[in-house]
C-alpha cells in the first residue's frame, strides 16, 4: 500500500486560503487504510478549515467529498459536476492522485494535503514500514522475501556490511538488519546455499532509465 502523512495545518491553510471555494477530496483506497487520506478524513479536515476561515474572517466555502481511487477515470463519474464546478481542490490523496486530478482537470489548482511517504505495509493498526521502492528489478526471490533495496540502509546485495551487531543494524539499535532477516528466512526455507551466491550488480537504470515509467499491456 502506499503511505501517506497529513500535511501540517498550517501549510494546508497556507495553500489554500485564497480561494473563495474550496472542495477538499479524499481517496479511499491506500491512504484511507493509515487513516490520512479517506473520506472521513476529508470529512474532518474541511471542518478544521472552516473553523479556521471563521477565526480569521476569511470568506470561503468549503465543501468535502472523495471517491474510491483517484488515479482511474471510472470512479470520477458520480463527482464530475462537483469538481469541474470547485474552484480549487484539496486532494487527501498519494502524488499519483494529485498529479492525476491535475491532468484531468487542467484549469483547476490541485493542492496536495498529504505527503507521500513510502510503498509499505501494516504491522498493526496504526503502525506502517516500508518494504518497498518499487525499484523495477525485483530480488525478493533470491533473498527470502527480504527487499534490500528498502531494509537495508546501504543497499547492500551481498551480505551485511560488518557493521552490525546481535542482528541490529549500525545505525539504530532499533533497526532490524536486512541482512540478518534474510540470513534467517533462507535458514527457515532450507536454502541457505542461497547465501553464498554472489549477486550481479544491480541495474539501476530500470529504477529512473529516460524519465518516468509506465508499463502496457499490449493485448488491451
Amino acid at each position: 500500500m502506499i503511505v501517506g502523512e497529513q500535511k501540517p495545518f498550517e501549510e494546508i491553510w497556507e495553500m489554500v486560503k485564497d480561494h473563495k471555494q474550496l472542495t477538499v477530496f479524499g481517496c479511499n483506497t491506500c491512504v484511507a487504510v493509515c487513516h490520512q487520506g479517506g473520506n472521513k478524513e476529508a470529512g474532518i479536515l474541511a471542518s478544521q478549515l472552516r473553523m479556521r476561515a471563521t477565526q480569521d474572517g476569511v470568506d470561503i466555502e468549503i465543501v468535502d467529498s472523495g471517491i474510491e481511487r483517484q488515479c482511474e477515470h471510472e470512479f470520477f463519474t458520480s463527482t464530475e459536476d462537483l469538481l469541474v464546478k470547485s474552484e480549487a481542490v484539496l486532494s487527501l490523496a498519494c502524488g499519483i492522485g494529485v498529479q492525476f486530478m491535475a491532468e484531468k482537470y487542467k484549469k483547476t489548482p490541485i493542492y496536495p494535503a498529504l505527503n507521500t511517504t513510502f510503498l509499505g505495509d501494516v504491522i498493526e493498526s496504526g503502525h506502517y514500514t516500508e518494504k518497498c521502492q518499487a525499484c523495477g528489478d525485483c530480488v525478493l526471490g533470491v533473498t527470502g522475501g527480504v527487499c534490500p533495496v528498502s531494509r537495508c540502509c546501504k543497499r547492500l546485495f551481498n551480505g551485511p556490511c560488518g557493521g552490525s551487531s546481535d542482528g541490529k543494524c549500525e545505525i539504530s539499535k532499533d533497526l532490524d538488519c536486512a541482512w540478518q532477516l534474510v540470513v534467517d528466512r533462507l535458514e527457515a526455507l532450507g536454502k541457505i546455499d542461497d547465501y553464498e551466491k554472489v549477486q550481479p550488480l544491480k541495474d539501476w537504470s530500470k529504477d529512473r532509465a529516460g524519465g518516468p515509467r509506465s508499463f502496457k499491456l499490449e493485448d488491451f
